[in-house]
């Protein structure tokens, strides 16, 4: 039986031809022979030489080593390994990020970065409203959108939520979410819930603000198209989706859904398991990208170092780039800030981001020392105030809620 080499070192590959695919590998054998077993294991080989496989299957369809650089590893893996009208992200994601990370040969590997082919990504929609189509619907076409969520995550009651949101808006705020963790639970229904909180959408427009609420549908694959078109048809005007743990393709069949006509903010909740070890795992660059492909409008990509959760600004600005970049065919996503924001670290997120950016507090809201309403004005008074280039100590002199705000949590 013939022994297939699966590297191509150096060789030029048309770029509309395949998914290029960059991991960072660690290991003991040679990186060539480590190199190749990811390449067959994830196209078409085994641990064996096998009688089946011959010189057309593997020239069409073999992953190729086009570069070996330190521990970096590039392998292309042909379109066709991912044709077909069923297959989806979740063949995307069986291909690349499969079965290598079992590999005996390897300590470690780790999916950096993905680059898809013109002709594949033409197959996906995009967003329907993006960052662009957020700022119209809430009329900022300016500055970031500053957001909340709803604090306790669970327990309030649709009545307490909606005062929340209320009050949320009354000070200010563009945005609110539920938590990750409430979807329908005894305590807060969701019909219950989104109807008081549109009703208290209402109210905040009546009196001149203009909010959204991303209610969390995050259920079964054969309910949540069901349940999208339920909560916009009880007034949700934002939809949440848990896409680890909901999956891409429910993300998509709801972005999909022609009846669907609210933005889709996307949470990601679960990724650290799959993201935060250096060495294993899949970087959230590549998840941001295929949030935007299959139809996310807003997508959280982290503190990039300033907030509670764990990262940095490089892995953070590589999503933001994503959500935002030109390499890919679609409308922005807006990119969300959200894990330990407070007024006091609003100009670090914005030194990063600039104005593009969505900055959601929860507990930065919610625990200011005059209430919810306070914390979120003195949230909206940090942003003003570092668009206008001035210091939030400054700002405080002249605004009672920022001021309080820094004096409870400081400033960094």
């Amino acid at each position: 039986m013939k022994d297939y080499s699966y590297l191509a070192l150096g060789e030029e590959l048309d770029r509309d031809g395949y998914v290029f695919c960059d991991y960072r590998v660690k290991t003991d054998v040679p990186m060539e022979k480590a190199a190749e077993a990811i390449a067959a294991e994830q196209s078409t080989g085994t641990w064996t030489g096998i009688s089946t496989l011959g010189d057309d299957v593997f020239s069409k369809y073999a992953g190729k080593v086009t570069r070996i650089d330190g521990d970096m590893v590039t392998i292309a893996f042909p379109a066709e390994d991912f044709s077909g009208r069923y297959g989806g992200v979740p063949q995307i994601l069986s291909v690349i990020a499969g079965n290598l990370f079992g590999l005996g040969a390897l300590q470690g590997a780790r999916l950096e970065d993905v680059a898809f082919p013109a002709p594949m990504l033409r197959r996906y929609r995009g967003p329907k409203f993006g960052e662009e189509g957020l700022r119209k619907l809430l009329g900022r076409p300016v500055k970031p959108l500053v957001g909340t969520i709803v604090k306790p995550k669970i327990g309030l009651s649709p009545k307490d939520t909606a005062k929340y949101i209320y009050e949320a808006g009354a000070g200010g705020l563009t945005n609110g979410k539920d938590d990750e963790t409430l979807v329908d639970q005894d305590f807060c229904p969701i019909e219950e819930r989104t109807k008081a909180v549109a009703e208290a959408l209402d109210r905040v427009e009546e009196e001149g603000g203009r909010m959204m609420h991303a209610i969390n549908i995050t259920c079964n694959a054969d309910q949540i198209v069901g349940l999208a078109e339920d909560v916009q048809s009880w007034g949700a005007r934002e939809i949440m989706i848990d896409v680890f743990t909901a999956g891409f393709g429910a993300v998509q069949a709801v972005a999909e859904d022609p009846k669907i006509k609210v933005p889709l903010h996307i949470h990601r909740t679960m990724h650290s398991a799959i993201t935060k070890d250096p060495h294993n795992g899949v970087a959230m660059v590549a998840f941001a990208k295929l949030v935007r492909m299959i139809g996310g409008d807003a997508l959280h990509i982290g503190t990039l170092g300033v907030g509670k959760m764990e990262g940095n600004a490089s892995e953070g600005m590589k999503s933001y780039r994503a959500c935002r970049g030109p390499d890919l065919p679609y409308r922005t996503v807006m990119p969300v800030c959200s894990g330990g924001m407070y007024p006091g670290i609003v100009p670090g997120v914005m030194a990063i981001t600039g104005d593009n950016v969505q900055i959601q507090a929860g507990g930065g809201v919610a625990g200011h020392p005059g209430g919810v309403r306070a914390g979120a004005a003195a949230m909206c008074q940090a942003v003003d105030a570092t668009s206008e280039g001035t210091s939030l100590k400054e700002y405080a002199k002249t605004h009672r809620e920022l001021r309080e705000a820094l004096d409870r949590w400081g400033s960094r």
